[in-house]
């Protein structure tokens, strides 16, 4: 069964139920003259994404837009097929990541080295969009939702350097993809998510400065739903990223390798994750998106280029 809630604002979460597990990745309804989806999960789980559409009586030609907050398969990869359903759909992405919507291969190569085994059992191939139906937007841009509703595009790097954001203004709801990190059930804290091959640590706490100043009411994580209060939780965000960040440089340090830095990450974050939570995929749920390894590969590349005077491309 799909599993839709209600938000304030005409806002409705859908449940993608990516690698058969709830609450991994939302996806966000705006009801608008003009409807929004922002974030749409990976390739293998679209199906329940297009049920729970069609379930709110969205038909083919209803959605305008789906937004992205980056091109990373557990945000993207269904992309292509959300196209296909709603052919009046306008695909919204970052500049930099368009083109890998339009042309997914290198998108797709690059993943199965990255996910391996799990490209076939939880994530899938991105399928290509027609480039007339991709709207690659910069740093400022608004999506008119009509009615006087609108989404402000925000470029967030840190995460990725493709990442967005988006403001709903109307609402003061703050979409924020994986830049902030991610809270999942059984997570006690919000954990960062430091992946390769373009974290950047300056660019993501610059980041998260510029959503403090927003001042959004309400803080939507695509993994998973909102985290409140929300500056709190944004400054809660900012600290436990210079708590990993910090912990890598030391581990890193004293051995630069990955096997180090990965296991003193666990041994010092372990308890982000309640171990007395009776939830059997709470550990599952992290490894898969917020892992130790991931988070120590991002970390670890960005402190061997920033040492070699370069920066994450």
């Amino acid at each position: 069964m799909t599993d839709v809630g209600s938000l304030p604002g005409g806002l409705t979460a859908i449940d993608t139920m990516t690698a058969g597990m709830s609450k991994v990745t939302a996806g966000y309804l705006i009801d608008a003259p003009r409807p929004a989806l922002v974030e749409c999960g990976p390739a293998l789980s679209i199906d329940t994404v297009l049920t729970a559409l069609r379930g709110l009586g969205m038909g083919a030609s209803d959605l305008a837009f789906l937004v992205l907050s980056h091109v990373h398969l557990d945000h993207a990869g269904g992309a292509g097929d959300v196209a296909a359903a709603f052919p009046s759909a306008t695909i919204v992405v970052s500049e930099v990541g368009a083109r890998h919507l339009v042309d997914p291969q290198r998108l797709n190569d690059s993943s199965r080295r990255v996910y391996g085994d799990l490209m076939d059992s939880v994530y899938g191939d991105c399928t290509p969009i027609p480039a007339e139906r991709v709207r690659g937007v910069a740093d400022g841009e608004v999506l008119d939702l009509g009615g006087g509703r609108r989404l402000d595009l925000l470029h967030t790097p840190g995460h990725a350097k493709h990442h967005i954001a988006a403001f709903d203004a109307d609402t003061g709801a703050l979409f924020v993809g994986d830049s902030v990190g991610v809270k999942m059930p059984g997570m006690i804290t919000i954990r960062p998510a430091t992946p390769p091959p373009d974290f950047d640590l300056v660019l993501a706490h610059r980041t998260l400065d510029r959503y403090r100043r927003l001042a959004p009411a309400v803080v939507y994580l695509a993994h998973y739903g909102a985290v409140d209060p929300p500056l709190a939780a944004l400054a809660q965000a900012d600290e436990r990223l210079r708590l990993w960040a910090g912990t890598a440089e030391t581990a890193a340090a004293e051995h630069d390798e990955l096997d180090h830095v990965t296991e003193t990450l666990a041994r010092r974050f372990a308890d982000d994750v309640d171990g007395d939570s009776d939830d059997p995929d709470a550990e599952r749920r992290v490894a898969l998106l917020s892992g130790y390894r991931s988070n120590a590969m991002g970390l670890l590349r960005y402190f061997r280029l920033r040492g070699d005077g370069r920066t994450a491309t």
